[in-house]
């Protein structure tokens, strides 16, 4: 009995070893090598990745696409026909906002990670959300798994719909007057704000003049960074002015601010703040105030085929962004565009004054949780549909839902059945791999201190 339980020991050490192990050059070579993060904005990450499983997955996205992509899934598409994917949907990347046409709308709110590939990486990613999120929210494993079942009928229940012409993803929207329980009830908040709100918390006048206020999430930019966003600004006016026709005076810069505080894959990209002339009226209430996000390649290009019709529509990462957002949505942000900063790829959207996240504590019963999937698997089928020959921006010359619906079968039930045990086994994964990274990332973040230390010591020497 002895020797057996020793054995099991040995075998579960060297289980977690080779994970760890896993686990750390992953990360190594992501954040280290590929993203290039500094120490110190390596620690911020990782500090905000310690918080729980949910935010772990959150942030090691590349983990996650390095253990799928490789893997056999029965409910494929064809390769040579993938669908145009959000590439990193989760819970908290949806919410409320203002849409293109000044409706408030449900709907995804983040497409850095936009790319080709199966739409089973999509709905995967999310289900395996949901579980992570809902075991936070302390919901039962059986709650959890009719949730998450919920979300991927709603799914292939509106791909179907649309692959037999009985909806157009063109048309379909989540307001108030669609949706139910906490979505609408966050629509209904949403709608009550005030778009001067926004520009009143983070702005101030100062002699006749609108600027920004200092904060720690609303710095002064350097007077490299200032002249690097100032040199970058036409490239960006001169696609909107064509698109527009909007005068000069309209893209007038009134000020300029580094944005701090953003999301945990984020961190580490830069993202600025212009404040832009807008209107000229109403005390500079009507100012608009567009943010510019450093965009990289997406993780999941990493671990799929490679594409190099992709690659050559898409050689500039903004233009990727601001793509897919225009594809997956009917109402898309007018002042979407893309520039180039040192060399760099960056995003431009407005920071909408009407935005608000979904906060899990809103769902106190279990039927608000399924509620609430079922709408987000409804929009998620939206999003993969849209984004082909259906659309003017149209990026796929064939429809996605006709191959998703050919994949998925005639067998919901099926289906259904085989994504929910490998969100729940993921998940799983996704809490041994939390409790890894925890104790890797502090030693990490300990011997990276302590180098540092070493070396201004020997500078003061």
């Amino acid at each position: 009995m002895k020797l057996e339980e020793n054995i099991t020991e040995v075998v579960k050490h060297t289980k977690r070893k080779l994970r760890g192990l896993t686990l750390s050059r992953v990360l190594e070579e992501f954040d280290g090598e590929i993203m290039g993060l500094s120490d110190e904005k390596r620690m911020l990450k990782y500090n905000k990745m310690r918080g729980s499983a949910y935010l772990f997955f959150r942030g090691s996205a590349y983990l996650f696409y390095f253990d799928v992509g490789s893997e056999w899934l029965p409910y494929h598409t064809d390769p040579e026909r993938p669908t145009w994917i959000q590439g990193d949907l989760h819970f908290e990347n949806f919410g409320a906002f203002r849409s293109g046409k000044g409706r408030i709308v449900f709907d995804v709110n983040d497409f850095d990670e936009g790319c080709t590939g199966s739409y089973l990486y999509d709905i995967l990613r999310m289900s395996v959300s949901l579980y992570l999120v809902m075991a936070d929210n302390d919901l039962s494993e059986q709650e959890q798994t009719d949730t998450v079942r919920a979300y991927l009928t709603a799914y292939a229940d509106q791909i179907r719909r649309y692959a037999d012409r009985k909806d157009d993803p063109g048309d379909l929207v989540f307001d108030e007057a669609t949706t139910k329980g906490p979505v609408r009830k966050l629509l209904r908040k949403t709608e009550q704000l005030a778009s001067s709100n926004f520009i009143e918390k983070i702005t101030l006048v100062e002699a006749g003049r609108r600027m920004f206020r200092w904060s720690e999430e609303i710095e002064k930019p350097t007077d490299e960074e200032r002249e690097l966003i100032v040199g970058g600004w036409n490239e960006y006016m001169n696609e909107l002015s064509a698109k527009l026709g909007l005068p000069a005076s309209f893209y007038h810069i009134k000020d300029i601010a580094v944005k701090h505080g953003s999301g945990t894959a984020s961190t580490g990209l830069d993202r600025y703040y212009v404040l832009m002339e807008g209107g000229e009226e109403n005390e500079g209430l009507d100012d608009i105030i567009i943010e510019i996000k450093e965009v990289r390649a997406p993780v999941p290009v990493y671990f799929m085929p490679y594409d190099e019709s992709f690659w050559d529509e898409f050689a500039h990462q903004g233009k990727r962004v601001a793509t897919t957002q225009r594809a997956m949505h009917h109402e898309a942000d007018p002042f979407l565009g893309h520039l180039t900063l040192n060399g760099r790829h960056f995003y431009a959207r407005e920071r909408s004054p009407y935005k608000k996240k979904l906060k899990p504590l809103k769902l106190r019963e279990h039927k608000d949780w399924v509620k609430t999937a079922e709408t987000m698997g409804q929009i998620t089928a939206k999003m993969h549909a849209r984004a082909d020959a259906d659309v003017e921006s149209g990026i796929l010359s064939y429809h996605s839902e006709e191959e998703i619906a050919r994949a998925i079968g005639k067998d919901t039930d099926s289906f259904c059945d085989d994504v929910t045990r490998r969100a729940l086994a993921y998940s799983r994964q996704v809490v041994e791999d939390y409790e890894l990274f925890k104790a890797w990332s502090e030693s990490w973040e300990a011997n990276r201190r302590r180098s540092a230390a070493r070396r201004r010591r020997r500078m003061s020497q």
